[in-house]
């Protein structure tokens, strides 16, 4: 089944917290710290694989998580490194995150290689605490935490020309005739739910264009697949809108050609601005006066607005090389370089900013206080020095810890506990 968006859950993984322990041997009384630093969490990391062409893995597992990072062990030891997690999505995926819907990343290049989440860094073991005023640190350094996140993934085909028009009216068969595609082909609407990719080679280099699926009426609203299939439409340079010229279904040109370009301006107003060419399909099965009113009355409504017409017939080839010269002609005139979603996103920036610190009531005559940022203090800070407890205290103070425990109503003598530290609170 073709997919071209899913929603999944990505973590990295979480630092390995650092080891206390001390050095025990029997000759050895009072050796040293020997507690080892902890290993670093997995990253969580997008590839481009060319070999795949849709998100239908992602549509039935939506949770992603790279390995931890063990604890440091005794005798200094680090604790093993996490395993970071790959995951491949077709070229031309576009990941955002899901509650701003701001893009991470663009993976518009073949041989792409993002690493969006890294994993958290391993803690200090107690052997790096050691100094000469205090010989056996009892405190490690905690790892970092995981970074999460809900991202959107959406697949925007990567083509120079895309293929428009309602269904049935030849799209599939003109992609199939000039390029090296091999779409579905039958007689029924909607026939074509798969967006298709063909190279057209043409003397002196050809283009990439895309059949995109039948649109709607409403389109842009949602109805049917539209933004499924709008999507597609981000990337191209220039469409060719392709009509029923013999109105086999009882369709107007005219009419389809004004309301696919309504459902264009409504989606984005910049791909309506792109250039157009306009393929009047089916002439073959026309009688010639009727094939000319036809074509003069669609090159009077659109050659003013400076969208070219073109009589063709996808079956028997007519008309055909005059329509790709053209749009090879459009192209070489432009900037073929693709279009590509700039990043609006920074995951990395999340592990700089700090939660708010929690404080609460466990129990009578006992508090705790929890937080990163008091977390990662306690790894660094010596507080059995005098001047290390000084600095401990300074830090309650300044970030407004000690006035949040008075606020939830701590007197003297009660307990204040800090990540396994035990604290009496005295003014």
């Amino acid at each position: 089944m073709f997919a071209d968006r899913a929603e999944i859950y990505i973590r990295s993984g979480k630092g390995g917290d650092g080891h206390v322990s001390f050095r025990r041997e029997k000759y050895v009384p009072a050796g040293g710290p020997d507690g080892g630093d902890g290993g670093k969490g997995g990253d969580l990391i997008f590839v481009v694989d060319e070999g795949i062409n849709t998100l239908s893995d992602y549509r039935y597992q939506r949770r992603f998580s790279a390995g931890d990072g063990e604890q440091g062990g005794k005798k200094k030891c680090s604790g093993k490194d996490g395993t970071d997690l790959i995951l491949k999505v077709p070229l031309g995926t576009i990941i955002r995150e899901k509650e701003t819907d701001k893009v991470i990343v663009d993976m518009s290049d073949p041989k792409q290689r993002e690493v969006v989440l890294r994993g958290g860094k391993g803690g200090k073991g107690n052997m790096n605490y050691a100094t000469p005023t205090m010989q056996a640190p009892k405190y490690a350094q905690p790892g970092q935490k995981a970074q999460e996140l809900n991202v959107i993934l959406e697949l925007k085909l990567i083509a120079d020309v895309g293929l428009v028009g309602f269904p049935n009216v030849g799209k599939s068969t003109l992609l199939s005739r000039v390029s090296n595609a091999k779409p579905k082909i039958a007689n029924y609407h909607f026939t074509t739910l798969n967006p298709n990719l063909g190279v057209v080679d043409l003397p002196g280099g050809g283009f990439v264009m895309a059949d995109i699926p039948g649109l709607i009426e409403g389109a842009s609203k949602g109805l049917g697949l539209g933004h499924e299939f709008l999507r597609h439409i981000e990337r191209t340079k220039v469409m060719i809108h392709m009509v029923d010229a013999a109105s086999t279904e009882g369709r107007d040109p005219i009419e389809d050609i004004d309301t696919i370009n309504g459902e264009l301006k409504a989606y984005n107003p910049e791909i309506a601005e792109r250039p157009q060419v306009i393929a009047a399909n089916k002439t073959d099965v026309l009688f010639e006066d009727d094939e000319n009113e036809i074509i003069q009355k669609l090159k009077e409504t659109y050659e003013p607005q400076g969208i070219p017409v073109f009589s063709i017939s996808a079956v028997s080839g007519k008309g055909i090389n005059e329509l790709l010269y053209h749009v090879k002609g459009l192209l070489d005139k432009m900037d073929r370089t693709p279009v590509v979603f700039e990043r609006e996103f920074f995951p990395e920036d999340m592990a700089s900013s700090d939660e708010p610190y929690s404080v609460w009531k466990e129990a009578d005559h006992q508090f705790v206080v929890e937080g990163p940022r008091i977390e990662r203090m306690l790894g660094y800070t010596n507080i059995d020095t005098e001047k290390g407890f000084e600095f401990f205290q300074n830090f309650l103070k300044t970030n407004g810890i000690l006035e949040e425990l008075e606020a939830q109503g701590i007197e003297e003598g009660d307990t204040v506990r800090l990540y396994g530290l035990h604290f009496d609170y005295y003014k």
